[in-house]
């Protein structure tokens, strides 16, 4: 038994739209597959919590992060226009619009006044302080009378 080529049994102008984005998965737009979902990192230290998302193409004005009711909400929608020349003609013109939203609800140990957020390098980083009252205590000693 052998196995037959799909990609040969259309011609060249038609392969990219029917084996290229049918057949193979990897091309499809997948706007509910978490892999339309940005990577997460959260690390707590001693001092607080840091979220970390992977989010490369963007830029620090792209970003909507908002916090309500100990909720932290980060979210972006992107619309990229591609310019059309005058007399370009195309087959296949797709638009391109990214948009995602994640939510993550803080403990009660967070201090939501002094949440700050940057983005560098494709990674935007969310440092969450935890209150000084929920910040563990040096160890001492205590004399015995």
């Amino acid at each position: 038994m052998s196995l037959v080529n799909y990609s040969s049994q259309y011609p060249s102008l038609f392969r990219h739209f029917f084996v290229n984005d049918l057949l193979n998965g990897s091309n499809w737009n997948r706007p509910f597959d978490k892999a339309s979902l940005p990577a997460v990192n959260i690390n707590e230290n001693k001092d607080g919590f840091k979220v970390e998302m992977a989010v490369p193409g963007y830029e620090k004005n792209d970003f909507k992060i908002e916090l309500s009711n100990d909720q932290l909400s980060i979210s972006s929608e992107k619309n990229v226009e591609n310019e059309i020349k005058e007399n370009q003609q195309f087959t296949r013109k797709e638009y391109s619009y990214q948009s995602f939203s994640r939510s993550f609800v803080l403990p009660n140990s967070a201090d939501s006044d002094k949440i700050e957020a940057r983005y560098d390098n494709g990674i935007l980083t969310v440092s969450v302080p935890k209150k000084e009252e929920a910040k563990p205590k040096p160890a001492k000693q205590i004399a015995v009378a």
